[in-house]
C-alpha cells in the first residue's frame, strides 16, 4: 500500500483512551483521521488528543463509514455492537479490528466470519493477552512441540474483587454476560491458541449470581448496585475437545478466593507442562528427575538497562497494521476468534438447561 493508512475510531470510550490510541498514535504509517461516538463529547475530545489537524467527528458511525479514504475501522463499543458496526464496516470496503469478544452471540460472530471471507477484508479481534512476553515464550515452546500433546488445561481469570462498575459492564443485555464474556474470554482465547486445537466436541458450564446481590460490597472500584447487576459474578465450564482433551474455564469478578490470576493458562502434555501462575514455569522430567524451569523474559542482564520492551497493547498494534501492509494474516484470526464465542456460549447455555452442549 502506498501512504499511510487511514484509521476510524468507533466508540471513544475507556478501551479507546485506555488502550487503543495511545498505541496506535505511537505508529508512523497510520494518520487517526476519524471518531464515532454516540456522545459527541467524546469523539471530539479524542480526536483533539490523538486525531490528524482535520480529522472528523461523528455520532452515526454510518456516515463514518461514508469516508472512501478510510482503510481500518477500530470497533470499540459494548458488545451487543460489535457484530453490527464490524459487518458494516467490512462491507463498506474497510479492514476491522474488533475488540473481544468477537460478538454477543455465535449467530452474529459467524455473520462477521462470513462477511470477512466475502468482502476480502481482514478482521481480526482484540486478544490483546496474546502479545505479553509470557504468552509469546510460550506459544513459541508449545509450538515447537516442548510439552508434546497437551491433554489438559485450566484458563484461568479470577478475581477477589474487582466488579467493573462503569459503562454497561452489569448490563446483561448490551454486553451477553459477566466475568465470563469479559475477561474469561481473554483466558479462554490464550489457551485454545496454546493448544492449537479449535474443536470442540461438549460443553457443561455453571454461572452463579451469588455476591452480586449484596449492598455495599468490598469492591476495587466501590460498591455496586445490587440492582444494576443483572450479570453473573463467577462462571465455570468443563470442555471437551474433539481429540479427548479437557480445558476447565473459570471466571470470576467476585469470588471468595485468594487463588486470583486473570488471563492465564495451565497447561498439562505428553512431554511436560506450564503455566503462568508465577512468571512463567515449564516443568517435566529429565533423566529419572522432575525440573521446574523458570523463564526469565526480561530483556536485561546490564546494570541500569532493563533492554527496549514493547507493551501487548502496542506489539498489537503494530503487528496489525503491518499484516495490512504486507497483506498477510493477522496474529488473532477471526476463525479462532469464532470458536471462543462458541464456547462461552454454550457455557450460558448450559447453566440454563442443566445440560450439556454438544457441537455438531
Amino acid at each position: 500500500m502506498v501512504g499511510k493508512l487511514k484509521l476510524g475510531i468507533v466508540g471513544c470510550g475507556g478501551i479507546a483512551n485506555g488502550k487503543h490510541l495511545p498505541s496506535l498514535s505511537k505508529l508512523k504509517n497510520i494518520e487517526l483521521v476519524a471518531f464515532c461516538d454516540i456522545e459527541l463529547d467524546k469523539a471530539e475530545k479524542a480526536a483533539k488528543q490523538y486525531g490528524t489537524e482535520n480529522a472528523k467527528v461523528y455520532e452515526d458511525y454510518q456516515e463514518l463509514l461514508k469516508d472512501e479514504s478510510i482503510n481500518v475501522i477500530h470497533v470499540l463499543t459494548p458488545n451487543i455492537s460489535h457484530a453490527e458496526i464490524s459487518i458494516a464496516s467490512m462491507e463498506a470496503g474497510k479492514h476491522v479490528l474488533c475488540e473481544k469478544p468477537m460478538a454477543k452471540t455465535s449467530a452474529e460472530a459467524r455473520e462477521m466470519l462470513e462477511v470477512a471471507k466475502r468482502t476480502g477484508k481482514k478482521l481480526t479481534i482484540g486478544y490483546d493477552n496474546r502479545f505479553r512476553p509470557d504468552s509469546q515464550s510460550l506459544h513459541k515452546i508449545t509450538r515447537r512441540g516442548d510439552l508434546g500433546d497437551i491433554y489438559f488445561a485450566k484458563a484461568h481469570a479470577i478475581r477477589r474483587r474487582a466488579v467493573p462498575t462503569w459503562g454497561v459492564f452489569l448490563d446483561e443485555e448490551k454486553q451477553g454476560g459477566g466475568p465470563l464474556i469479559d475477561i474469561g474470554t481473554h483466558a479462554l482465547d490464550l489457551t485454545l491458541w496454546m493448544m492449537d486445537n479449535y474443536k470442540p466436541k461438549s460443553v457443561m458450564g455453571n454461572v452463579y449470581h451469588v455476591l452480586g446481590k449484596n449492598g455495599n460490597a468490598a469492591n476495587a472500584w466501590g460498591p455496586w448496585d445490587p440492582e444494576k447487576f443483572k450479570v453473573e459474578d463467577s462462571a465455570f465450564g468443563f470442555i471437551t475437545m474433539e481429540n479427548g482433551a479437557t480445558i476447565t474455564l473459570e471466571a470470576s469478578w467476585a469470588l471468595n478466593t485468594l487463588d486470583v490470576d486473570e488471563a492465564k493458562c495451565s497447561l498439562s502434555g505428553s512431554k511436560g507442562g506450564a503455566d503462568m501462575k508465577n512468571g512463567l514455569r515449564i516443568n517435566g522430567e529429565d533423566m529419572g528427575n522432575l525440573y521446574t524451569k523458570n523463564v526469565e523474559l526480561g530483556a536485561g542482564g546490564v546494570a541500569y538497562y532493563d533492554g527496549a520492551s514493547e507493551s501487548n497493547a502496542d506489539l498489537e498494534a503494530r503487528l496489525w497494521i503491518d499484516c495490512i501492509i504486507n497483506d498477510t494474516e493477522p496474529t488473532v484470526k477471526p476463525e479462532e476468534a469464532f470458536v471462543v464465542t462458541q464456547i462461552l456460549e454454550a457455557i450460558y447455555e448450559s447453566a440454563k438447561t442443566g445440560k450439556a452442549v454438544y457441537f455438531d
